[in-house]
């Protein structure tokens, strides 16, 4: 298994983050041919998705996020910002990894899939995201 840590800037607001292009230096980098990757954020406040970006759908994403875990006081967890409580609940609903399978040195997605960190939590600017390729 061949297996690196990469750190992603996130800054102070919600965002999703492309890690395609990232993704796909790591795989030729370790002269991936088949196999599986898997894509894992070691954080309680962040996620993985699997989404078509640069049409809006990122930013629908955040906006849904939004409505169905609201930045407020409602939150028993309530360490940092306000509403931050949400940002631990977020990896029910954006799982913290994906796997995806790597054919002949590249990720197999389909035509408009990128693979993308989402990240909700305001208080935390710098993430750190697992990339690990089993040989096939």
């Amino acid at each position: 298994m061949h297996s690196e840590l990469i750190e992603i800037r996130t800054g102070s607001e919600e965002t999703v983050v492309d890690l395609t292009s990232r993704i796909e230096g790591f795989l030729s980098d370790s002269g991936a041919g088949d196999g599986l990757l898997n894509v894992f954020v070691p954080h309680a406040t962040a996620g993985i998705a699997v989404i078509e970006t640069g049409a809006g759908s990122d930013a629908d994403l955040l906006a849904r996020l939004r409505e169905l875990l609201p930045a407020d006081e409602r939150w028993r967890h309530r360490h940092g910002s306000v509403g931050h409580g949400r940002d631990h609940v977020l990896p029910a609903f954006v799982p913290p990894s994906t796997t995806v399978p790597v054919l002949g040195g590249r990720p197999a997605l389909g035509t408009w899939q990128s693979i993308c960190l989402v990240d909700t939590n305001v208080d935390n600017p710098t993430r750190s995201v697992r990339l690990s390729l089993l040989p096939g």
